[in-house]
């Protein structure tokens, strides 16, 4: 396993991060539920294979995802480093609409008294004493970015939470925020498919010296393999919502693949680590988040921190990949 220190924070994680939303199941992720055991499991694997860091959400299964985290970290909370998020809750307190979801109505609220309730109860879910990490979950313009970012100064000088992130977010957000304290990272979409707002992104968190950390590279497992391009979906799973299950996007996708295929028995590697290894290459200081809720995941997953693709093979994926980019993608 590789490490990186997040931002200009002390907190040591690991390249690649463990992304917990899968577990939460709900009508985004019908098809696999998770138990307690299941999520043990995972945790004994990651120890094993180095992964410290993990990233969940209160939204997440409506706050199954913590909840069970909370269980399964339990007699090994010091192996690791907790992310959750704050500003989108259930609670009917006010706040901008966001979205309904499984029988909840869930609002975006990025006032201080919203911020300070959204740590409390994630600390309450999960049964811990500190979080290492709070990210901004969506960041919303009806605050003022200095009362948000002064109520999560104050939770740090109270030992409630170590350091602070932006998500769903742009560079303009990030300099805003940067006035007020420390960001250590932003979380942000970016993909082989999908890759132009990252690309947007990256001169701003290198000015501040700030992690990019990325989410949706696999984009939900479309880039894990061609048969999966053909694959339908239950309404209201996040994946049916996708535009790479249409034509001619669809088409394009097994194109890459046909590109992709020599280049995975070259590097002796499956499709998903040469999709990981392009995306690690875009940025120094990134942070490579992904879904698990298998260990066989996992275990894949951590091979691509071993591949160093040579520059004409990175330049033919990202030249392979255009036909098929999108510049707007709403997840």
């Amino acid at each position: 396993m590789k490490y990186q220190k997040l931002g200009k924070t002390d907190l040591s994680a690991s390249v690649v991060s463990f992304g917990a939303w899968g577990i939460g199941g709900g009508s985004v992720w019908p098809d696999m539920n998770v138990g307690v055991g299941e999520v043990e499991r995972l945790l004994d694997e990651a120890i094993d294979l180095g992964i410290n860091y993990i990233d969940t959400a209160p939204v997440y299964g409506t706050g199954l995802s913590e909840e069970l985290l909370g269980k399964a970290l339990k007699g090994r909370r010091d192996k690791f480093l907790v992310q959750t998020k704050c500003s989108l809750n259930w609670r009917g307190e006010g706040g901008n609409f966001h979205y309904e979801r499984d029988g909840a109505t869930v609002m975006n609220d990025t006032s201080a008294r919203a911020v300070r309730r959204d740590v409390e109860d994630s600390l309450k879910r999960m049964d811990l004493d500190y979080l290492d990490l709070i990210v901004v979950h969506y960041v919303c313009g009806s605050w003022p970015v200095e009362e948000t970012m002064g109520e999560l100064q104050q939770l740090i000088k109270e030992g409630k939470i170590r350091a602070v992130g932006l998500s769903n977010s742009k560079p303009a957000d990030l300099d805003e925020y940067e006035k007020y304290g420390t960001v250590a990272l932003v979380q942000e979409q970016f993909s082989l498919l999908a890759p132009y707002h990252g690309y947007d992104y990256l001169p701003a968190v290198e000015k501040h010296g700030t992690t990019f950390q990325v989410y949706g590279a696999l984009e939900e497992g479309f880039l894990t393999a061609p048969d999966y391009v053909d694959r339908s979906f239950p309404k209201g799973d996040v994946r049916g919502k996708l535009p790479w299950i249409h034509e001619p996007i669809k088409g394009n996708i097994h194109k890459l693949f046909e590109v992709m295929e020599p280049l995975t028995k070259k590097y002796g590697c499956s499709y998903s680590n040469l999709v990981q290894a392009w995306t690690l290459r875009q940025y120094e200081n990134l942070n490579l988040l992904t879904g698990f809720r298998r260990v066989e995941t996992m275990r894949d997953t951590v091979k691509c921190l071993d591949i160093r693709l040579e520059d004409a093979d990175l330049a033919l994926l990202s030249e392979a990949a255009k036909p098929a980019q999108v510049r707007e993608l709403d997840k």
